[in-house]
């Protein structure tokens, strides 16, 4: 089911960040991922407060050219598949 433009997408009650600066670490209570690139882009964003089609206004900025459309899809498959694993909210 896609994300809805409204949907405030925030990390799950006991979801946090952690490792370095340089090498982020998403910490959930089954394990960590390591986070890099779009997907920290992403995950940055989402601290409940922006809605969706706010997040994606922004990724529009920081990735002017590229389509929107796949920026869109991208986005939404990235957070789904963290939703279904319980580490992102909304």
């Amino acid at each position: 089911m896609p994300i809805a433009e409204t949907t405030k997408p925030a990390l799950a009650v006991g979801c946090r960040w952690g490792g370095s600066q340089e090498e982020p670490m998403l910490l959930f209570p089954e394990g960590a991922i390591k986070v890099q690139g779009t997907g920290l882009a992403i995950l940055g964003l989402c601290d409940g407060q922006r809605t969706f089609a706010e997040i994606l206004a922004e990724l529009q900025r920081q990735y002017f050219g590229a389509d929107p459309n796949r920026i869109r899809q991208e986005a939404s498959g990235f957070l789904e598949r963290l939703h279904e694993k319980r580490i992102v909210d909304y």
